[in-house]
Parts: C-alpha cells; sequence; structure tokens
C-alpha cells in the first residue's frame, strides 16, 4: 500500500485551446477537471495501475468535497482532514504545440490546530504502509520544518519516505534522511546554490544532497530523461515520447511508477520513466493506466553520459 500526504491539494481545471491570446475570448475545444496536488496525482496513478492507495490531505468547502467524491470514483481511498478554509481550484491553459499555462492559487491557511491533526492522521493512517509520498508545496500555517517533522515520524513507525518538494522545505527535510527525493533540474539547482548545465552537474547536484542526508535522488530532467543517484550506483534513462499533449502531474506520475516498481533501482527507474512518458501524451492531469505505458521505449543504462548538455525543454516527467 502506498500512503500519500499532499498539505495543499487543489481542484484542477483544464482547457485546451488552439491559442493563448491574451485580451481575447477564448473558445476551449475540451476541458477537464480533476483533483489535483501532486501527492494526489501519486495516489491517482498508482491506483490507475490497480494498486492500493490512501491519500491523507485537508479539505475545505465545495472544491474539497468534490476532490474526494472524484478520488473515490478513482479508486483512491480518501483520508480527509477537516479545515475551515477553502480548498484551492487551479486553472491550466494547453495549447496545440504542448505549451501550457498555469494559475496555481495560493490556498487556505491551515491553523496550528490543522497542522498537528494532518500530523497525527498521517501516523494513524501509516500501518502497513510500504511507502509514505510527501508530495507538494506546504500550504500557508506550515512551516518548512512541518516534512522534517513528518519523515522523522514516518520512520520511528517503520515506514519509508519518498518526498517531492523544494525550496526550504526541501532543503530543511534533509537531515531527516528522506529514503527518496524527487526533484527536477530547477529544485535541485536551487538545492545546491548553482546552475546545472550537464548530465554530471546533475550528478554531483545529486550526490551532494545524499550528503546533507537524502538517501536516494530521482532527478526529472524533462525531455532528457531522468536519473536515480542510490547506494548501490547511478542510472540514467529516457523514454521515447511521439507528442506532448500536457505535461501536469507527470512528474507524479512518474514517481509513482517507481514506488509501484519498489522504489530503488533500475528496473524502479525504468516504471517511472514509462509512467512520466505515457503521462505527458493524456490531456489534462489525466494519469496514465498500465494499457497507456510502452516499456520498449524506454532506455536505462549505468553508462552514464556526463557531459551530456540538458536541453531547455522542461515538460518534467
Amino acid at each position: 500500500m502506498i500512503l500519500t500526504v499532499t498539505p495543499n491539494p487543489s481542484l484542477d481545471r483544464t482547457y485546451e485551446v488552439p491559442a493563448l491570446d491574451r485580451g481575447e475570448v477564448l473558445r476551449a475545444t475540451a476541458e477537464r477537471v480533476d483533483p489535483g496536488g501532486k501527492g494526489v496525482n501519486v495516489s491517482r496513478a498508482v491506483a490507475a495501475a490497480g494498486v492500493r492507495t490512501t491519500a491523507v490531505l485537508p479539505l475545505g468547502g465545495a472544491p474539497g468535497t468534490l476532490i474526494a467524491e472524484l478520488l473515490d470514483a478513482q479508486g483512491v481511498d480518501v483520508t480527509a482532514v477537516a479545515i475551515t478554509g477553502q480548498t484551492r481550484s487551479n486553472i491550466s491553459v494547453a495549447e496545440p504545440d504542448g505549451t501550457l499555462t498555469k494559475i496555481n492559487a495560493a490556498g487556505p491557511e491551515l491553523s496550528g490546530a490543522e497542522a498537528a491533526l494532518l500530523l497525527e492522521t498521517v501516523r494513524g493512517c501509516s500501518t502497513g504502509a510500504d511507502w509514505i509520498a510527501c508530495c507538494g508545496s506546504l500550504p500557508r500555517g506550515l512551516a518548512p520544518e512541518w516534512y522534517a517533522e513528518l519523515v522523522d515520524r514516518a520512520h520511528a513507525a517503520g515506514a519509508r519516505i519518498a518526498l517531492d518538494t523544494s525550496g526550504p522545505a526541501l532543503t530543511a527535510a534533509l537531515a531527516a534522511r528522506p529514503d527518496v527525493i524527487k526533484p527536477n533540474v530547477e529544485e535541485l539547482a536551487a538545492a545546491v546554490g548553482r546552475p546545472l548545465a550537464t548530465l554530471g552537474d546533475v550528478v554531483e547536484a545529486a550526490e551532494e544532497l545524499r550528503a546533507r542526508g537524502a538517501r536516494a535522488v530521482l532527478a526529472s530532467l524533462g525531455a532528457d530523461g531522468q536519473l536515480l543517484v542510490e547506494a548501490d550506483g547511478t542510472h540514467y534513462g529516457t523514454a521515447a515520447v511521439s507528442a506532448v499533449r500536457s505535461n501536469v502531474g507527470a512528474g507524479d506520475a512518474s514517481l509513482a511508477g517507481f514506488l509501484i516498481a519498489g522504489g530503488t533501482g533500475p528496473e524502479a527507474l525504468a516504471s517511472a520513466l514509462a509512467h512520466g512518458a505515457a503521462a505527458v501524451q493524456l490531456p489534462g492531469s489525466a494519469m496514465p493506466t498500465p494499457a497507456d505505458l510502452r516499456p520498449d521505449a524506454v532506455r536505462v543504462t549505468r553508462d552514464v553520459p556526463l557531459d551530456l548538455p540538458l536541453s531547455e525543454r522542461s515538460d518534467e516527467r
């Protein structure tokens, strides 16, 4: 069972338009409404793969109610922490060439009591979990150290932690030794305080974060693939994609694939790549099913091309 924690979930509305023309009235050619938030998407992808998952998340107002209903319909068990604020709604506008414009709301502010209840709820749900995936930004009211405390509590209960966050929340959690972290290139560069131009730069940055506490680093490189750096060595992988339709939630689908396959080693990396590549070819934040995966399009190697320049494309997978 994979437990996910999303401190700042959202209701995601995605509109597909022929072109994004500022100041004009746009006619959407397609639209979707999905439960959103990085951990929520991980649970959706895990459920789509037929694996049991529970999503712990603070919910409030009509958007929170709709998120719970949508997740239930997708086979995700929801453990909601009731909050007085209203869950945020986000908007994405997708163009035919794959360009995505996102408007993310700040979300509600959690009280001290709500933050403590969220931690306690995670503890209560963690029994029997193979992995706990802690994902996304922290809402107002939660200190950057909140994830670090969650990692400490999860380890005390014998669970493994996958952490997908950025900024002060990521750096504060490193000392708690999360089992795997999943930064993209921009997040990794921010964590080490320098730009990353080549695959070798990414390897060095990942090793630096491992020295600071992370046991493994699964780095998303967008169109350049993914890199897994762990105690048993480094693996690099790519997955061919015919066309990018939407990258919303693709990195979350990738993390789900990684955890479903055990969360370590080249097989897990291959699963992450297959799930991420499938997700970017789906509309909105739709999560791939096993029928969408193309494992034959995935390549994983220990022979890492350290001099490979990173491209400017940022469709995270």
